[in-house]
């Protein structure tokens, strides 16, 4: 019947669709782009390829922090955009610009600074460290980049207009396969620079994608093609408002990616080889889960639309019948990662004991996919919607810290067992967010209008 339901509700199909399809398009070119640069990377060697994912370890927390700033703002967005607040938006962007542009030079400042220290914190292999540092201290300078690029596609994908950054990232992809191609092996006159040739690809692309972004928003006059006058001038209400949402959720992404970085100084500490497994089956997991975050990021919207707009009946429709679409998808991408993951590592040229432990590791990944679709469409798109981002960051973060880091490190430290076995322990804190997680949804405190006033 909830199947029946959700295929008979066309109005919903087309809105979620209409956002879920592009998000999860614009999240697979992303993802494109470091499969490229892995694959590339990967025929240098395993410790090329462990340098380069450990010290993209650096980048993941620094962009989960931003993502933090954007959930946080996308739950005020997309209740404002519902009663057609522009004014109230562009402030909404102002304040998360701030804090994502220092965070953006404080990581900067620390890659190009104490580049050895941060890998340090991943591996104890001295050669590891050292090409480690050479990718950081280049690729650091993309940082703030990289936070307004984030911030601004995320605030126009709220407004409805997820197309713009399908444009802007399929440029980037493009330049950025191109500079690899002849930075990392030395083609058309330029010098083969390895690792550093795909910091310095990143970097320009990183740039470029600013650029492209910004060009094409107040080319096309987008409500967020403001002056940076609007863009900061704050009221007290709005700005209070902003924080209690916002810093949960910032508090949130940051203690769930410093945890996840805990588990890649547990796999860094396990070997080369096993660092590469995870850094290739990332590669993989990660292109097959964008349609689990487009699904969340279109729940988030359609939801904080028709609860801004008060339409709170709808609201609880709509949760449900993204919950049944995800479990949908979840499948399908489980069972497609089954199919397809051996001419997948192929492409790795890898060793016969690293591609079968890579194999092992996307089963894993594969058995627990539906319940990692549904956790993320409860967590990011239904409790964060009505702004309950204080569960959502203990939900979150206890998971992490209370189940899977001391799995991690008992697995792969003490216990001494394959990456693969260390991973399907590290996976069981899915279990318990969905336990917890459906427990919190049903009670019905996800249920808010946020709104305060047409121009805050």
């Amino acid at each position: 019947m909830k199947i029946k339901d959700l295929f008979s509700d066309r109005i919903f199909l087309r809105k979620v669709l209409g956002i879920a399809l592009p998000v999860a398009f614009n999240s697979l070119l992303n993802m494109l782009v470091n499969f490229a640069d892995t694959v590339m990377i990967g025929r240098l060697g395993e410790k090329a390829l462990a340098s380069v994912g450990l010290g993209n370890r650096v980048f993941f927390i620094f962009i989960l922090l931003v993502f933090g700033i954007s959930s946080g703002a996308t739950v005020l967005t997309a209740q404002y955009w519902g009663k057609k607040d522009v004014e109230s938006i562009q402030k909404i962007l102002g304040m998360a610009l701030l804090p994502g542009i220092v965070i953006g030079i404080l990581f900067t400042l620390a890659a190009l600074h104490r580049p050895a220290l941060l890998m340090a914190v991943f591996t104890e292999d001295a050669g590891t460290i050292a090409l480690g540092s050479s990718y950081l201290r280049i690729v650091g300078l993309s940082y703030t980049f990289v936070a307004i690029t984030s911030l601004y596609n995320t605030t126009i994908r709220n407004l409805g207009s997820p197309i713009l950054p399908v444009i802007t990232t399929g440029l980037a992809m493009a330049l950025n396969v191109t500079l690899n191609y002849i930075l990392i092996f030395g083609h058309l006159g330029f010098p083969a620079m390895g690792v550093q040739g795909a910091a310095y690809a990143t970097l320009v692309t990183r740039i470029s994608e600013m650029i492209f972004v910004l060009f094409l928003l107040y080319l096309r006059k987008s409500p967020v093609a403001c002056s940076p006058l609007k863009l900061f001038r704050w009221n007290r209400s709005l700005f209070y408002q902003f924080i209690q949402n916002a810093l949960p959720v910032i508090g949130n992404e940051f203690m769930w990616g410093l945890g996840t970085a805990m588990y890649s100084a547990a796999y860094g500490r396990m070997g080369d080889m096993a660092f590469a497994a995870i850094t290739i089956t990332f590669g993989l997991q990660d292109i097959m889960v964008v349609g689990f975050m487009g699904i969340a990021t279109a729940t988030a919207v359609l939801l904080g639309n028709e609860m801004g707009a008060g339409h709170l009946e709808t609201a609880k429709r709509y949760a449900k019948h993204s919950f049944v679409l995800v479990v949908i998808v979840g499948i399908f991408v489980a069972l497609l990662t089954l199919l397809i993951r051996d001419p997948f590592i192929s492409l790795y040229r890898p060793s016969e004991e690293l591609a079968r432990q890579v194999r092992n590791c996307l089963l894993v990944y594969a058995l627990y996919d539906v319940l990692k679709a549904f956790n993320t469409v409860n967590i990011v798109g239904v409790l964060r919607s009505g702004g309950d981002t204080r569960y959502c960051f203990f939900l979150d973060v206890s998971g992490v810290w209370f189940i899977g880091i001391p799995m991690a490190f008992l697995g792969g430290l003490v216990w001494k067992l394959p990456i693969y076995y260390v991973l399907a322990l590290v996976l069981l804190e899915e279990i318990y967010k969905w336990v917890l997680g459906i427990r919190r949804y049903r009670k019905g405190l996800w249920i808010n209008n946020l709104t305060i006033g047409e121009n805050g």
